[in-house]
């Protein structure tokens, strides 16, 4: 009988990064930075990357504007130039779904603040793209959003961002920027992922196990668990000698 080989499957992700409301102005634009840089890594075409943004209503006045701030000093261009941070996307397909995917989100209520046009010129180049009053129950959630395009979502309060973060099929990494750490490590228990980040963005990383739930895949890379998810345990027991 051939050997039936074990398997880890990382797959897709809808990752949510949310901000709760317990920093100042200030402290807010800082994590619109981090946030912009934790969506469009890799032009924004990774499963890890953030990609649907829960903003507590008392800090999202700005916390948005200084996303979108940081979103537009983005440089499109050729990926050569050491000064460019969003290059074109992988294939012409990947860009013509990702639009479609921003006319639908903006049909369905979103209001579009930055970006959202595909360029004249040769490159399957998109913009970086911010979407504000992005709901649930629209591409922005139940799909993913494979390029630099970030929805964001105004919510009441941190115990109301849980619902809108789990709002997905998938459950690959989540982020949260907070102060509060006691709240942090309660709030972690209740967001639906394989990782969960708390004031920095998910990153993959040696010493880390590393996968998702949900449509995200299952099983674990990296870290002792990805070493053990390929590794056979065996059972020796020894009765008294005789």
């Amino acid at each position: 009988m051939p050997n039936t080989a074990k398997q880890v499957l990382e797959l897709g992700g809808s990752d949510p990064f949310v901000v709760l409301a317990d920093a100042d102005v200030e402290a807010a634009a800082v994590t619109a930075v981090t946030a912009v840089k934790a969506r469009h890594g890799n032009v924004g075409q990774s499963c890890v990357n953030a990609k649907r943004f829960i903003v507590e209503e008392a800090v999202a006045d700005a916390f948005v504007p200084a996303f979108t701030a940081a979103a537009a000093k983005q440089k499109v261009g050729d990926p050569t130039d050491p000064e460019t941070t969003i290059g074109p996307m992988a294939c012409a397909n990947l860009r013509d779904t990702l639009h479609d995917q921003v006319r639908r989100i903006v049909d369905a209520g979103a209001h579009l603040l930055l970006g959202g046009e595909i360029p004249d010129g040769p490159g399957c180049y998109y913009p970086p793209t911010v979407l504000d009053h992005a709901r649930p129950g629209t591409a922005a959630f139940d799909e993913e959003t494979f390029g630099p395009v970030a929805a964001i979502t105004r919510v009441a309060d941190a115990d109301e961002a849980i619902a809108p973060a789990n709002r997905t099929e998938y459950g690959l990494g989540a982020a949260l920027g907070t102060s509060d750490l006691d709240r942090a490590r309660r709030l972690t228990r209740l967001l639906d992922a394989g990782a969960v980040f708390v004031n920095g963005m998910v990153a993959s990383d040696p010493r880390l196990p590393f996968g998702g739930i949900k449509r995200s895949g299952y099983g674990r890379e990296l870290g002792e668990e990805g070493i053990r998810e390929f590794v056979n345990t065996k059972t020796v027991w020894i009765g008294p000698a005789v």
